[in-house]
């Protein structure tokens, strides 16, 4: 997995490569094996390398003997399958990022079409002079763009196009009002102003530094449910988990898993212990005290299937140590308290993998959430709209208080309920759209990233995808319980995993860490300048004080967003701990 950025001016002129190089070096923790150049009339790119696959000839950019040069933060699981169908094709190298050229040459702008992966690609074709920026349909890598008088800038990260005075980052208020309510925002439109997303499964096409063109593909596959009998879905599950976990595993360095003891991941542990000789290591975070702490359940899983496990404890230390430089890394902001036990999962995997497995989208694609389950009662047995309430309505801390922050969502569920699906694959596909790929593939990606490691998550494929999204609500959505079919598959393998056992979810006591310190804390974050901006200082350090739930949680999101605006908006480092970072002048 790597990081790639490049700009293409507006005018013709030759790009400023200075300001392309430092770009490129904002994405250093992104590919610390390599870097590589590309500059050619309009255009310059430049690219940041982790090798996953041909360690030896797989350097980038890549070449075509028509002209076309590309960079990318991608694996293309398929790439095996799309050699052989590529014939004829000359390939320079073994790496999986090669055959989206000869795609390109042979489909032009379907090229992605064909991909099968994880990927944020870009591809310039001198003879047609145009830049072809596409990322994958479920947004597991990410993109994003800049338009400038100057032309058009794009980058793996936001941070990166404001390298070398390219852009200055402001606040998009629209945006980070969105934020606070939701904790992550939704769309296109970033917490910075000007910047964008590609968003997930779009193609621009852009000429003369301008979008010209805009493609989309669809994650999720049109129409209502398709499988209504239990014993052809699980059948077809089973050959889709194990096609899946199988071309996921495709590396030429070591890999592992984040097993988490929930149900997804446990499936992973599964399928890949019976996929792999040699044992496969599992991470698992766990917490002292205050919440459920799944290490025990996990070693146990790890045990029976023969896997290494590896437990990690995350203290309040380490919530107090490591919080600001997490939000330094999280540079579109998810305001998610997983991103804590993720960065010390990822850190420590680091010291000897390169490559983690992880179960995010198990939740999204089988109906796991108490929003899925509340999409099949009518409002009067407690059905309710998507994420009807925000994080602080009611607790009057915010400045502005208007509804405006659920236009996204709204905006969502009219996009989404197409095609005679059920009101359960309406909100699934809501979450698709903007929770998936804007707070939990931000996290995977940015923790991660961090630290040199790459995230691959084999539920979020389209051969999974297409069966778990054609599932009848019943094979999601049994007695009162989501992912039903997977559970299912999972009390098959492994009755130790207690698949059917209630989910408590994977909480990180962050609202008990932060009423530790409440008074001091809530004195230093009212006082910050971001805060000041959106929060009364005097109902800040009030929740800070209150020490209940929801009180709680809007603290956390106030302080997140407190390091996150002192470090990407004021621009200073982290220094030290939470309360040395605040506490700097």
């Amino acid at each position: 997995m790597c990081g790639i950025a490049g700009f293409m001016t507006s005018d013709g002129s030759s790009p400023d490569g200075a300001a392309v190089r430092a770009m490129g070096a904002r994405l250093a923790h992104r590919g610390p094996d390599g870097t590589g150049h590309y500059q050619s009339g309009s255009v310059a790119m430049v690219h940041r390398r982790l090798a996953v696959i041909d360690l030896e000839t797989g350097d980038q950019p890549l070449y075509e003997p028509g002209g076309a040069a590309l960079i990318a933060n991608a694996e293309i699981y398929n790439y095996i399958e799309l050699r052989e169908e590529l014939n004829g094709a000359s390939f320079a190298t073994q790496t999986d990022c090669e055959p989206p050229l000869h795609l390109y040459r042979r489909h032009g702008l379907d090229f992605a079409d064909h991909l099968r992966g994880m990927y944020a690609i870009a591809l310039y074709d001198s003879v047609e002079d145009r830049l072809v920026l596409t990322r994958d349909p479920f947004g597991i890598k990410p993109l994003y763009y800049a338009e400038t008088a100057a032309g058009i800038a794009f980058a793996s990260e936001p941070q990166a196009l404001f390298a070398d005075g390219l852009m200055t980052p402001k606040i998009e208020a629209s945006v980070r009002d969105e934020m606070l309510q939701l904790q992550f925002s939704t769309g296109a439109d970033t917490i910075f102003t000007g910047v964008k997303r590609v968003l997930p499964g779009e193609t621009l096409v852009i000429s003369g530094g301008r979008i010209i063109e805009r493609r989309r593909r669809a994650a999720l596959p049109d129409g209502g449910p398709d499988l209504a009998d239990e014993a052809e879905a699980l059948e077809r599950l089973d050959a889709a988990l194990h096609d899946s976990v199988r071309v996921h595993q495709r590396a030429d360095v070591p890999y592992g898993l984040f097993l988490s003891g929930g149900v997804d991941s446990a499936v992973l542990l599964v399928l890949m212990a019976e996929l792999n000789e040699r044992p496969v290591r599992a991470f698992t975070a766990g917490f002292a005290i205050g919440v459920h702490d799944e290490r025990e359940h996990a070693r146990t899983l790890c045990e029976k299937v023969g896997a290494e496990f590896v437990g990690i404890e995350v203290t309040e230390d380490d919530f107090w140590t490591l919080l600001p430089e997490i939000a330094a890394v999280i540079d579109d902001p998810a305001a998610d308290y997983a991103i804590i036990p993720t960065y010390k999962l990822a850190r420590e995997a680091s010291r000897d993998l390169k490559v983690i497995l992880c179960g995010e989208g198990g939740d999204e694609l089988f109906a796991g959430y108490g929003r899925h389950r509340s999409a099949l009662r009518p409002w009067w047995q407690g059905g309710r709209a998507m994420r009807p309430k925000g994080n602080f309505d009611g607790l009057r801390v915010l400045r502005n208080e208007s509804a405006s922050w659920r236009d996204g969502i709204v905006a969502a569920e009219s996009t989404e309920a197409r095609g005679g699906r059920t009101r359960l694959q309406v909100v699934q596909a809501i979450d698709c759209a903007d929770w998936l790929p804007h707070d939990l593939l931000v996290k995977i990606d940015r923790c991660l990233m961090a630290h040199g490691v790459e995230g691959r998550t084999p539920l979020l494929d389209p051969a999974v995808a297409a069966v778990s999204f054609g599932l009848s609500d019943d094979l999601k959505v049994r007695n009162g319980q989501g992912k039903y079919l997977l559970r299912r598959w999972l009390a098959d393998r492994l009755p130790e995993a207690r698949a059917f056992s209630r989910k408590r979810g994977f909480t990180v006591p962050v609202a008990e860490w932060i009423s530790h310190r409440g008074s001091q804390l809530g004195e230093l974050v009212a006082r910050q300048p971001g805060i000041e901006e959106v929060a009364y200082p005097a109902r800040v350090r009030a929740i800070f004080r209150a020490g209940g739930k929801r009180e709680g949680f809007a603290a956390w999101v106030l302080l997140f967003y407190a390091l996150w605006h002192r470090h990407h908006i004021l621009g200073q480092a982290a220094g030290g701990d939470v309360f040395e970072t605040l506490g700097a002048t």
